[in-house]
């Protein structure tokens, strides 16, 4: 298994920086980067027990402590963040977040770091955590799509995504932001959200009915380490279908009325996952078992 994974990553650098390494989905990046024999230096807030070659503790924001962990590393994979809205207070979560972003991806060009992904989020479109009633533009979700922004959390995301622009421009990095989607592992949180997006169709509906599994989050910033060309990249990714029983174009007639689109069959999930495919290779894996089951 582990020579399996070797080979599909041997392209993949030899030590690799992730921020944000003790949360859900930092933990499996480097679980996943363990196997294939790639070493990792782990920037986490808190003590806590990570799987990492070399351990630091700090803010992602300070920057002698980000100059300290991207030393001798030979690309970054960036998570650390508050992960949404209501835990802080709105301007820290948009001054934390942007300036551990800035901080990082900077530091990281000073030192000629080829390579760098970062966790972006689905939520930047505006519609998960929207403070007045949005409606989407079109149909499938894509990384054009207009940005309707009401929240600290998507706003500090768009910051992130300008500053991968700016340190691209600047020091020729090549970074590649994932928009991510709710991220759980199966026994833990996508159970029970499936379970309450079935019971309460509309409650997934900001979402459009969108997740991914925590190891294919994992195998996407992997692969974004590697792209298939250079530049500065903002992508989708997402399990192909629905985490909703219910048929997307029943889903979407209901909670999406008018919205101009494209038929979207059985429970195919309404985003554009085509790029993230031609430039990564990647295609979400792990599918959470659901039955599928026609509208009433």
């Amino acid at each position: 298994m582990i020579s399996e994974l070797a080979s599909k990553f041997r392209l993949m650098p030899a030590h690799v920086l992730v921020t944000g390494a003790a949360g859900l989905i930092g933990s499996a990046v480097l679980d996943l980067l363990a196997a294939t024999g790639i070493t990792t230096t782990a920037l986490i807030l808190e003590p806590a027990d990570v799987r990492a070659d070399r351990t630091l503790i700090g803010d992602a924001g300070d920057p002698r402590l980000v100059a300290d962990a991207v030393d001798g590393t030979d690309a970054v994979i960036h998570l650390a963040a508050i992960p949404r809205p209501g835990l802080d207070p709105d301007e820290e979560i948009f001054a934390r977040n942007t300036r551990a972003t800035f901080v990082v991806l900077d530091q990281a060009g000073r030192r000629g770091i080829h390579n760098v992904a970062i966790a972006s989020s689905y939520a930047i479109g505006g519609l998960p955590f929207a403070r007045v009633p949005l409606r989407l533009p079109y149909l499938p979700i894509d990384a054009a799509l207009p940005l309707q922004i009401t929240d600290p959390y998507a706003l500090s995301k768009r910051a992130d995504e300008a500053t991968a622009d700016m340190v691209n421009r600047r020091y020729g990095t090549t970074v590649v932001a994932l928009r991510l989607p709710f991220v759980g592992a199966p026994g833990d949180r996508l159970g029970p959200i499936a379970e309450l997006w079935a019971a309460e169709p509309g409650r997934g509906a900001a979402d459009v009915w969108s997740y991914l599994d925590v190891r294919d989050a994992a195998r996407a910033l992997v692969a974004a380490l590697r792209p298939a060309a250079p530049g500065s990249h903002v992508l989708y990714v997402a399990a192909p279908e629905t985490l909703s029983p219910r048929p997307t174009e029943w889903l979407l007639d209901r909670f999406h009325p008018g919205v101009p689109r494209p038929a979207f069959p059985g429970r195919t999930v309404p985003i554009d996952l085509g790029p993230a495919r031609d430039l990564l290779g990647f295609t979400a894996e792990h599918i959470f078992p659901i039955a599928s089951r026609a509208a009433p």
